[in-house]
């Protein structure tokens, strides 16, 4: 079960919210911007968003769901038709909210709720891209300079046991050696 939202409701009870929220979100998808409160606009933007995301996926649940909120069927097609690929490229961040000046009659906050219908900019995502290229790079730095620092020492080892063999062979040629001649040595003598 959804957790409640804490604080009063913008209407009577929890059913009277749900139908204030859901024309307002009518009103947004067909005008594309509204002017209402800061609270209003607030309590909007999530369910907008959801909404635009469903829609996104385009597929036939998807689009029962999003009925299931929005009771107009022109305002669904335009949604999945219209708004949806308009946002296949963003990540997220539908919506935007700016504050206007308070009503004038009882000076109640304001804003402005509207679609976000740039497209994204291809310079922002080069330079995100390019960021996250240097984080990796540093990182696989890191990590070969760590495997690196790994692979030295026991290559320090292996060399110096590579040459303490390198000694004991060159011992034992000349001990070898030292043998054969004196075998020699000792059968030349015998064989005076």
């Amino acid at each position: 079960m959804p957790k409640p939202t804490k604080g009063p409701r913008l209407g009577g009870g929890p059913a009277h919210e749900r139908l204030i929220l859901a024309n307002m979100a009518q009103s947004l998808f067909e005008h594309q911007s509204i002017r209402t409160t800061e609270a209003r606009a607030k309590r909007l933007r999530p369910l907008a968003e959801r909404l635009i995301t469903k829609a996104k996926r385009g597929d036939l649940h998807a689009r029962r769901q999003v009925h299931a909120v929005l009771s107009r069927k022109d305002i669904v097609h335009e949604l999945f038709a219209e708004i949806a690929p308009a946002m296949a490229e963003r990540q997220g961040g539908y919506t935007r909210i700016t504050k206007v000046a308070p009503r004038k009659g009882d000076n109640a906050p304001m804003a402005v709720i509207e679609l976000v219908m740039e497209p994204v900019s291809p310079k922002q995502a080069t330079v995100k891209e390019a960021e996250a290229a240097a984080k990796r790079a540093v990182k696989e730095e890191a990590a070969a300079e760590a495997t690196d620092a790994a692979v030295e020492e026991p290559a320090a080892e292996v060399v110096a046991e590579e040459q303490a063999q390198a000694g004991d062979e060159a011992e034992t040629t000349d001990a070898v050696e030292e043998t054969d001649a004196n075998e020699g040595a000792d059968e030349a003598e015998a064989s005076k």
